[in-house]
């Protein structure tokens, strides 16, 4: 009898791990079918008699980016300083000291710019994307769209698609010039630079590769941004709870899902470019 249990438990665990293995693709699947409608919406509808709504997408594109850009300022500028104190106090045993705006710039440019970016804007722009969405969703405004004969992807994920790839570059841009500023305090006031000189030993410590590397991460974080809040808020069930549970589901699972995605092309830079 033990035994008959004890099969029952680890058939019915193994069983939920293949529940939770299938439900993770089939999310992903709708995630990318999503993204590939609004990209379609974006790139392609223009030219086939869909052009996409101008300025909804310069309305989110504001939200987006520009209204981001004093808390995304205030929290790069400290990151850069805490690195910059981090890397001084290890590096100051080694007589090292040169190297810290090198180790700010890099730092910065190639991982914590586009992922501090993209935290940012999840809490400010991601779940606003699942609020608002799951908001029409419960006052059946969606299907009063598909009523009308209006793409519910159309009118409304496809602006903000195109925001968040243009806008979340920019702001990354942003950042990692914040983030350098930050460790130019430090360097001016412990480590004898001048704030031109730092400036320019960031710079030089940059390659190209090492920027747009930042740059490509960042537009594959705002489609994935992106695609999360949408599907979260369109898969919204009745009830005004459930808005705040898809504002959180989209929250928790964007930060999950750019933590792995930046896991990915940091591991495809590392390897193609031998890094």
């Amino acid at each position: 009898m033990s035994q008959y249990l004890v099969t029952e438990n680890v058939t019915e665990f193994f069983s939920q791990i293949g529940q939770s293995v299938t439900n993770g693709f089939a999310y992903v699947g709708s995630l990318a079918s999503l993204g590939g409608r609004a990209a379609y919406y974006a790139f392609v509808g223009p030219f086939k008699g869909k052009p996409f709504h101008l300025q909804r997408a310069v309305s989110q594109a504001m939200q987006v980016g520009v209204r981001a850009l004093p808390i995304l300022s205030l929290i790069t500028y400290f990151i850069g300083l805490i690195l910059a104190l981090q890397s001084a106090y290890e590096l100051s045993k080694l007589g090292a000291m040169n190297i810290v705006p090198r180790a700010v710039a890099l730092s910065m440019s190639r991982e914590l710019g586009p992922l501090i970016t993209a935290i940012v804007v999840i809490g400010r722009s991601g779940s606003a994307f699942a609020a608002e969405i799951g908001t029409m969703k419960v006052t059946e405004e969606i299907d009063a769209l598909e009523t009308m004969a209006i793409s519910p992807i159309h009118f409304l994920v496809t602006p903000k698609f195109l925001a968040m790839i243009v806008m979340l570059p920019c702001l990354t841009i942003w950042a990692n010039l914040m983030g350098i500023l930050g460790g130019a305090l430090f360097g001016v006031a412990q480590a004898g630079f001048t704030w031109l000189g730092y400036i320019q030993a960031s710079i030089d410590s940059l390659f190209l590769r090492d920027i747009t590397t930042g740059l490509i991460k960042s537009v594959m974080f705002g489609i994935t941004i992106t695609a999360v809040g949408c599907l979260e808020g369109l898969s919204t069930a009745a009830g005004a709870e459930e808005v705040g549970r898809s504002t959180t589901r989209a929250v928790v699972m964007s930060i999950f899902l750019v933590v792995i995605v930046d896991l990915v092309f940091t591991g495809i830079f590392y390897f193609v470019a031998g890094r």
